[in-house]
């Protein structure tokens, strides 16, 4: 099973409060889903498709060992990708912390910081061949 986008920018969700980009925070307990997508894909940019950073971020977030997954990492990443999984259009960062995200035409992600030059490209339709899909709202209530 294989779901990324390829050429493909998501617009930050049209109703997110960030008007820039922000580094999610992590909580008194330990790492949060936000924080760890944030430091994987700003850290490597086009370094991972949709469905490797959500993989890598639910092997972190559960602090799987590495000799856990040395031993059972096909078991886990098939029970991992067994249940539904939201895409990265319902990730936090486009709905909370101001990030579009930039796949290209490997799949491959980078984060477009909402108030960057390159954001407004991708977001007005100005890459060719770059589909432009809106985040997820984090609400369900109407605007109008």
């Amino acid at each position: 099973m294989e779901w990324n986008y390829y050429n493909t920018f998501i617009t930050v969700s049209p109703d997110c409060p960030a008007e820039f980009g922000l580094i999610p925070p992590d909580k008194k307990g330990g790492r949060t889903k936000p924080s760890l997508e944030y430091e994987l894909a700003a850290e490597q940019p086009y370094q991972y498709t949709q469905e490797e950073l959500l993989y890598e971020v639910h092997v972190r977030h559960k602090g799987i060992a590495p000799e856990e997954l040395a031993e059972r990492g096909a078991e886990i990443r098939e029970t991992f990708f067994s249940k539904p999984t939201a895409c990265m259009r319902a990730s936090m960062l486009p709905k909370k912390y101001g990030w579009g995200l930039h796949f290209n035409q490997e799949g491959k992600l980078a984060l477009i910081p909402r108030e960057s030059e390159q954001y407004h490209q991708f977001a007005e339709g100005k890459q060719e061949g770059v589909k432009v899909l809106a985040g997820m709202r984090s609400s369900r209530k109407s605007t109008s």
